[in-house]
């Protein structure tokens, strides 16, 4: 007589936060066409967390006086190189080489609303961080489901793992652009949130982690 052995389940935590603050959700028109071309996937994932990195540092050096941006882009930049290392590997397990990609419309075109005033600018910026490691914390939530059904179980239960991380990264771009103004944010934030909606619901020609529906 055989028995059955139960698989762990894995499945996408809560994350009300995220949703609440996201205009939408990922179409699944992008979902379907990730599941179908993972080796992009992690290649372009790679890339935005070294992307993210750079981002942080970036903020570092320009504002070396505000040590709260300091604290918590140091962290950040850490993190975010951890898992840019972490999907290096997860390329090299699937002997899919990593190369660099053209960038995708998203962050670019969003970049495009930002103020041109310094403290505009400035906090502009780290409300685009915060909307960018949102979407990121909402798709790989999107994912896990489909890698599941796939028998990707080990990639699933990694993007699990992100989840919270990059939760934590939204609320600290959030955090650090309410503590710089002394002006509500919630204009700009719905502002901006308005375009990546637009983006991440449109046809986009060119497929990416933060793409938009697959021409």
């Amino acid at each position: 007589m055989t028995t059955s052995v139960d698989l762990p389940v894995i499945e996408a935590p809560a994350i009300p936060e995220i949703d609440a603050f996201l205009l939408c959700s990922t179409p699944q028109a992008w979902v379907d066409y990730a599941l179908n071309h993972l080796d992009l996937v992690l290649i372009d994932h790679a890339q935005c967390e070294k992307k993210a990195a750079a981002a942080a540092m970036s903020l570092m050096h320009r504002h070396p006086d505000r040590f709260e941006l300091l604290m918590k882009m140091s962290q950040l930049a850490r993190e975010e190189l951890l898992h840019f290392e972490q999907v290096v590997k997860l390329l090299l397990e699937r002997s899919i080489p990593y190369q660099s990609l053209v960038p995708g419309r998203y962050a670019k075109k969003i970049r495009q609303y930002i103020r041109t005033s310094e403290l505009g600018r400035f906090v502009d910026l780290l409300i685009v961080g915060a909307i960018i490691e949102a979407r990121s914390c909402e798709r790989f939530a999107a994912l896990i489901p489909g890698l599941v059904a796939q028998g990707e179980m080990g990639l699933a239960k990694y993007y699990r793992s992100l989840i919270k991380s990059e939760a934590r990264h939204f609320e600290d771009y959030l955090y650090l652009a309410n503590l710089y103004t002394d002006k509500p944010i919630t204009e700009r934030v719905a502002a901006l949130l308005e375009t990546e909606k637009q983006l991440i619901e449109s046809p986009d020609p060119v497929f990416r982690f933060h793409s938009g529906v697959p021409a």
